[in-house]
């Protein structure tokens, strides 16, 4: 079994006294799939850097680093039929400063919009389980302070 190891970002901002999270929706999927920025770690990069680096390609925001959050693993089946161990690397991220939506050219290949979405919303929002399970983590970490 293949091996693929990839990073994102959780990036949460607090607006009007209410946590945001920012979410992508990529090129090709309907207006209800949104899904966490992330991707593959690239060669010398750690998985903290790649999930600052994706979240800034897909959502146009800069962040910094707050802490890991988890590492959610699955399998899955690529077209070839080639099944694949996959681990992805979560990390809460603070936002710093960029408009959302402002996406750098050639990422509208791979997202279609980005959007703020209520953090208290996005486990509902979410279309994969193991990012609605990080969502649900970055909001009791910021609950706990």
């Amino acid at each position: 079994m293949e091996r693929e190891f990839s990073a994102g970002g959780v990036l949460v901002r607090r607006f009007r006294g209410r946590w945001y999270l920012a979410a992508i929706r990529p090129t090709g999927r309907d207006e209800t799939t949104w899904a966490l920025p992330k991707g593959w770690i690239d060669a010398g990069e750690s998985p903290a850097e790649t999930a600052i680096r994706e979240t800034y390609e897909e959502t146009g925001l800069y962040a910094r680093l707050d802490r890991k959050l988890a590492d959610i693993k699955y399998t899955y089946t690529r077209r070839d039929g080639t099944r694949v161990f996959k681990v992805v690397s979560f990390f809460l991220l603070r936002y710093r400063s960029g408009r959302i939506g402002e996406i750098p050219a050639g990422m509208e290949l791979e997202v279609a919009e980005a959007r703020w979405l209520p953090l208290e919303q996005a486990p509902r929002s979410l279309a994969y389980g193991g990012e609605r399970q990080v969502a649900r983590m970055a909001g009791e970490t910021l609950a706990g302070g």
